[in-house]
């Protein structure tokens, strides 16, 4: 490439400095992917709300311009030649000589001049000498996605004065040399001279006194997009990205909030141990207080205002490129002023480039011992020796296929990231650098386990496990794993509707993809007993254990008041869990019908609960005993009851998110349905308004021998295989002993399910069935099509296996 050395020009290619409003997406060969698109921000989204802080790029044409003058070319050409970047010694000699190039490096005078020209006129506008400023880099490769580059150079935050501009400028260019940026160029066979640099020089936003965070407009793990995820921790962004804090994540569903409702479906608080402030000399890490950790960093309006903007800036950039392009965003809150701005924009690139036609599933074979667990990031499984590795000038250590574990990392890292076969970390959260470069790379990885260099030994065996879509685990020793590929393309369209049941609100986002007719299953006590983990009375009662001075008493309190920090109500923190997780597996599946069973623990379940054993009476049978209907009309649970109905009002009316359909278990007689209905419209229920269906399990003998008056009440059945199995042919089902005797296949079973759906289909009702037994037994599925079963809701991993099976079925019918 040839270099013909000019003065600048007027010409937009020839110029040093180009402002926001002159440059758009069109002008990422001048001005690299992050000015471009901030110009194009700047310039066509300010009428639709978007705020984003003024500022100037230093030109590509500038940097080139600097390398000519210094004669600084021949001298990054003499580090980088014939550079072994497996070789971590070499690979940091060269990057240092690199860099020591640029630094040593003289600005030209006339580039000077105009870079604080150009800066005071950025003041003037601000009204404020010397203004505070953000300089970041903005990598010119077009060949490469922008956000490749994520953390490849270097970003410095408050910069105030000419000198400390100019200083940050020049450690700006020389971070195109970072050991990290040297090796990824290499590894992608990218020429080190094809890729300027150019320079961001953005109004700093006083996000010190405040917060600031990060914003994608799709699912970070499953590729989920109709949410938006918002990671948001006090102080500048800087921590969140380097994975030193445990941020705030919220959680908002786009249709609902393209509706005007309540769309934020999910909220995690985070530990937030501290914020980086300004300082006299640049900045400083300060320890938050107590109050700041058990607060949320932005209120729910906000976060509406935030995801707003996500959407608007999602939808612009996709109707420019012509598809749909996910963003990944960085924001920032003004603590002087209250205002929000958007300071990065990039496009998401790791699941939208992702093949929409199949997806890989990972199977564990055995299990383990847990040793530690923390957030999963991806769905895979790997398996490697641990190295443990504190800091960064000891990754020589590091050897091609172990299981790289320390406190955090940054981008110094990444050279021996990419040789990993999974990344654990003591701190961070799934916007952190460990996790950003660990999607980009498709490794696992499980961050802010909080003790994983302490847990794990040094140089033994782990299984990284990010495959339930649950926490991410490691476990103890090498587990065998299958790795399935499933071909979504080529799966069978059939009549009757093949559901999905759900355990948990996280595995809704993980199959999301599956082309499944909606939730035949949703359990309410899959919430309760990995979210919130407290009986109900318990919270209700909260106040009043308080003051009790017992030991029990003061035990509950205290695990109570652990899991519940924020709350100042418990009860609120009930409703809060519920209706967030149902409003996760409904939000999966939206539009299709989601439908959610109250909760139906036993007793003996319930006493393991938090409190459980003060209002659990012990039964010698439980599954037979105080369960389903009979507990929700129950002076003893009447109250508890209330919160779930509570909870599913405000998903169906404040969430927006109307395809949820409560089902009633274990109704013994007409008499109870007709109370259970009376408790729900108490509590703001009612069967009709609203488009509220109500559906019951058919799971009781009397369900079906009494079916007129049943469905005289409800609007369905959804058929439980397992204990009509029990209550038929008079079996304990958890009884090792009784194993043999007979299973949902018996011809009694069978004639009484064919009963069920007969009568059903004659009254026009909604009839399914949600056991385990299709998820078993193929043939079963083939007696249910031909019975003619409006839908048949089955576990996960048997999705594709009975869509063939319906297929094939209907074909004979």
């Amino acid at each position: 490439m040839i270099f013909i050395l000019c003065k600048p020009e007027k010409h937009k290619n020839n110029r040093f400095v180009l402002w926001f409003d002159e440059v758009g997406i069109e002008d990422i060969p001048l001005v690299g992917g992050k000015n471009a698109s901030l110009g194009e921000m700047h310039s066509k989204l300010s009428s639709l709300g978007v705020k984003v802080p003024n500022g100037f790029a230093i030109t590509a044409y500038a940097y080139r311009y600097f390398l000519e003058q210094g004669q600084i070319r021949p001298k990054l050409e003499r580090a980088l030649n014939a550079l072994d970047t497996k070789d971590i010694k070499a690979l940091q000699k060269a990057g240092k000589a690199a860099r020591k190039a640029i630094l040593d490096g003289t600005i030209p005078p006339e580039l000077r001049a105009e870079i604080i020209q150009n800066y005071k006129k950025l003041s003037e506008e601000y009204k404020k000498e010397n203004v505070d400023v953000a300089v970041r880099s903005s990598a010119t490769a077009e060949d490469l996605p922008d956000a490749s580059f994520a953390g490849q150079q270097e970003t410095y935050l408050n910069i105030s004065g000419e000198e400390a501009l100019m200083e940050a400028v020049k450690k700006c260019l020389a971070s195109l040399f970072t050991d990290r940026a040297i090796s990824y160029r290499t590894d992608k066979s990218f020429s080190h001279f094809d890729t300027a640099l150019s320079v961001t020089i953005q109004k700093m936003v006083r996000s010190d006194l405040a917060s600031s965070g990060i914003m994608f407009t799709l699912d970070t793990e499953t590729g989920f997009n109709d949410v938006v995820v918002i990671n948001s921790s006090y102080g500048l962004g800087e921590l969140i990205v380097q994975g030193a804090v445990t941020p705030d994540e919220f959680l908002v569903f786009k249709p609902s909030l393209r509706e005007g409702l309540n769309a934020v479906i999910g909220k995690n608080i985070g530990t937030k141990e501290f914020k980086a402030v300004y300082a006299l000399e640049g900045i400083s890490k300060k320890e938050t207080t107590l109050l700041e950790r058990e607060a949320f960093s932005l209120t729910n309006d906000e976060v509406i205002h935030l995801s707003k903007w996500g959407v608007v800036i999602e939808e612009y950039f996709s109707k420019k490129k012509n598809h749909y392009q996910p963003m990944d965003m960085e924001w920032a809150k003004d603590g002087e002023t209250n205002e929000l701005f958007i300071v990065q924009a990039r496009p998401e690139t790791i699941h939208s480039s992702a093949p929409k036609d199949s997806w890989k599933e990972y199977r564990l074979k055995g299990e383990g011992v847990l040793l530690t667990e923390g957030a999963a990031v991806g769905m895979k499984i790997a398996s490697g020796k641990a190295r443990i590795i504190q800091e960064a000038k000891n990754i020589d250590q590091f050897k091609a296929g172990e299981v790289l574990v320390t406190e955090i990392t940054d981008p110094d890292w990444e050279p021996i990231m990419k040789i990993a076969s999974a990344i654990v970390t003591d701190k961070g959260g799934r916007t952190s650098h460990a996790a950003i470069v660990s999607r980009e790379l498709g490794i696992p990885a499980v961050v802010g386990t909080g003790n994983a260099t302490s847990k794990i030994k040094n140089g033994e065996e782990v299984t990284i496990d990010c495959s339930s879509g649950k926490a991410g685990r490691i476990l103890k020793g090498k587990i065998p794993f299958d790795m399935v590929e499933h071909k979504l393309g080529t799966l069978p369209q059939t009549k009757t509707k093949v559901m999905i049941n759900v355990g948990s609100p996280e595995e809704a986002f993980k199959n999301h993809f599956f082309p499944v007719k909606g939730v035949g299953l949703g359990r309410l006590e899959f919430i309760i007993n990995s979210h919130i983990r407290i009986h109900p009375n318990a919270l209700i009662d909260f106040g009043k254990l308080r003051a009790k001075k017992d030991a029990q008493s003061k035990k509950v309190v205290e695990e109570i008041s652990k899991l519940t920090k924020g709350y100042e109500d418990k009860i609120d923190y009930y409703i809060d869990e519920l209706s967030e997780g149902i409003a996760k597996i409904a939000a999966a599946f939206y539009p299709e019908p989601v439908i959610i069973r109250f909760s139906d623990f036993k007793t003996n379940e319930y006493r393991t609960l938090i409190g459980g054993s003060l209002y659990e009476p012990e039964e010698q049978n439980p599954m037979i005993g105080w369960r389903g209907a009979s507990r929700y009309y129950h002076p003893k649970f009447e109250s508890a009851f209330g919160l779930e109905c509570v909870a599913l009002k405000r998903v169906r009316e404040e969430m927006g998110l109307r395809n949820v359909i409560p089902m009633i278990p274990f109704c013994r007689t007409p008499e109870e349905g007709r109370k259970v209905l009376g408790i729900m419209q108490k509590y703001g229920l009612t069967r009709g308004v609203s488009g509220l269906r109500v559906y019951m399990m058919c799971e009781i003998p009397s369900n079906i021998l009494l079916i007129d008056e049943f469905l005289e009440l409800f609007d369905g059945y959804s058929i439980g295989s397992n204990d009509l199995t029990q209550l038929v042919l008079g079996l304990d089902r958890d009884s090792e002993m009784l194993a043999s005797i007979g299973n949902e296949r018996d011809e009694s079973v069978k004639k009484m399910i064919g009963a069920a759906i007969a009568l059903c289909k004659a009254k026009g009702k909604y009839i399914g069935i949600c056991g385990q037994a299709p998820s078993d037994f193929p043939d079963f599925v083939k007696f249910l099509v031909e019975s003619g079963i409006e839908s048949i809701s089955v576990n996960p991993d048997a999705i594709l296996k009975t869509l063939e099976v319906v297929a094939e079925a209907e074909k004979k019918r």
